[in-house]
């Protein structure tokens, strides 16, 4: 991407306290960028407090909760004014018990889980998409899970149908803004060894995010919505 030369390309994080997206904020900031990274007000201290620690004046902390809409309101007036290449959401969770089939899992736990992974990310995108430049990229961090075409083992069923409704609601606001020059990607990372994905995850960290935050940069100058994996790969719908 090219600026000027007194351009500091910044990406706001939505979700960088720990895992996936504490280890992008270490990337971009390797990448020379500055990062504005969100964590949870209750969160207490975290990885991304120790990263703007160590790297005075590179990074910026902000709260939100991404369920809050009262928050998310709250943010959008601090960043009132302000400008960022890339907006990427990286909040999200799993349900209680991954092993349940659809019919088995609780009415609290699914409205729980599609506010969190579904609905939240897309309002974020929604309150925060006009502090994108319009040459910069928007993107939410989604699943391989979230495939449906590629879905030939099930399992996951919860998770799975929350990225999947993520995924479509990404479309939808795509196709809203098709006249515009922004990227959109839909991020699928490999499953990857977190504490959302557990202990049996194929790809360490270090395995996946230099992969997701090159797929991300790559992908800045060319509009339109996609989704890719960490490696660049489509993934099917």
């Amino acid at each position: 991407m090219h600026r000027t030369s007194v351009h500091t390309s910044t990406v706001l994080l939505i979700g960088a306290s720990r895992g996936l997206g504490h280890a992008m904020a270490v990337e971009f900031v390797k990448k020379g960028w500055h990062v504005v990274g969100t964590v949870r007000a209750d969160g207490g201290r975290t990885l991304l407090h120790e990263l703007a620690d160590a790297q005075p004046g590179r990074v910026d902390i902000e709260t939100l909760d991404i369920t809050r809409p009262d928050q998310l309101r709250a943010l959008r007036e601090r960043l009132s004014g302000r400008l960022f290449d890339v907006l990427f959401v990286n909040a999200g969770t799993t349900n209680p018990d991954p092993t349940q089939t659809i019919g088995e899992v609780s009415t609290e736990d699914f409205v729980d889980l599609m506010i969190t992974n579904a609905l939240s990310p897309m309002r974020v995108v929604e309150s925060l998409s006009d502090l994108v430049r319009p040459d910069g990229l928007i993107g939410i961090m989604s699943s391989g899970q979230g495939s449906i075409a590629d879905n030939e083992s099930g399992q996951r069923e919860l998770y799975r149908g929350t990225k999947a409704a993520l995924n479509q609601f990404m479309r939808s606001f795509a196709a809203r803004h098709a006249h515009t020059s922004r990227a959109m990607l839909l991020m699928a990372p490999g499953w990857v060894r977190t504490d959302l994905g557990g202990p049996e995850g194929r790809l360490s960290i270090e395995e996946s995010v230099p992969g997701v935050v090159d797929v991300l940069l790559a992908k800045l100058g060319r509009p339109g919505l996609e989704y890719l994996d960490y490696r660049g790969r489509t993934v099917r719908w």
